[in-house]
């Protein structure tokens, strides 16, 4: 398969397995604290990825460890806490279409911080998908007008870390094995993360009962699926692509996340469906060639 076919496949896959993460996300949070969720994803996660990838670590260079790490913390580490805390205060589908700012910002962090260049057809393009966002996002406040939408921040938050990580996979880790970038990652976080762990109170309190049981479930499906697998799919579309490119998954995400919304009896609109046309309009913008 060429590359241009695969990384329109590898977009597709990851908009359908990171729009499902959310629902999962909120569904995990009936039986476990946002710390316990954010915590106990990236400690499975990172067991996951060493049983399947410990081998792949000796690829990366000494010098290359230090972009692993920040690597690990903006595009994983702190997004995992924000997120939770994000769907525990608003409704999933919101917390997905707040994600949709972070090609805007990894097109100017890109061009600012790590000297890419960008087309004209590039910025209408966001500034469209923006504009479907902010529109899905209104609507949502209408009609979801006693949540607490400080909690909104917190996926914008998030943006900034999600751009500056694409940007630094790109610019120095271009060479390395997507399986060995996100093994490296966890690797670096697992520690942290098990320390978070044991002071939420998660191995003293923890019980299983009829609300926690599933939520496990969710969580290891979360974990595996929407952060292992689809962090080695989404490391090498960056690769094989470009930064802006590869984070208009989250103009797609929340078309996803929205149908789960649904389905959960989260309400939808019609000014929302077409918002959704929007966002797609402006990523066909964003990854038209000349």
């Amino acid at each position: 398969m060429g590359s241009y076919k695969q990384k329109w496949l590898y977009l597709l896959l990851l908009s359908l397995i990171w729009g499902s993460s959310f629902i999962l996300m909120k569904k995990a949070l009936i039986g476990l604290t946002p710390i316990q969720l954010g915590a106990l994803r990236i400690v499975i996660t990172a067991v996951f990825l060493i049983v399947i990838g410990f081998k792949s670590l000796k690829t990366i260079d000494k010098n290359q460890w230090k972009w692993v790490l920040v690597s690990a913390l903006l595009g994983t580490f702190f997004p995992s806490f924000l997120y939770a805390f994000a769907i525990f205060g608003i409704d999933s589908s919101i917390a997905s279409i707040l994600n949709s700012i972070t090609p805007f910002n990894a097109l100017w962090i890109g061009a600012v911080f790590f000297g890419f260049s960008f087309r004209k057809n590039q910025l209408l393009g966001i500034l469209i998908g923006l504009l479907g966002t902010v529109t899905l996002i209104v609507k949502g406040a209408h009609l979801n007008p006693d949540q607490n939408y400080w909690y909104a921040l917190l996926p914008v938050l998030s943006s900034f870390g999600y751009a500056f990580n694409v940007n630094i996979i790109k610019k120095h880790l271009q060479d390395l094995d997507a399986l060995a970038i996100t093994t490296g990652n966890f690797i670096l976080i697992i520690i942290p993360a098990l320390l978070v762990l044991v002071f939420s109170g998660f191995f003293t309190s923890f019980e299983l009962n009829t609300e926690t049981k599933p939520a496990l479930l969710y969580i290891f499906i979360l974990a595996i699926v929407g952060t292992g697998v689809a962090k080695i799919i989404f490391n090498r579309l960056i690769q094989i692509s470009s930064p802006i490119f590869s984070t208009s998954v989250t103009y797609l995400i929340p078309i996803v996340a929205v149908i789960w919304g649904v389905i959960d009896n989260e309400e939808l609109s019609l000014i929302q469906l077409l918002a959704g046309i929007v966002i797609l309009f402006g990523v066909y913008l964003v990854n038209k060639k000349k």
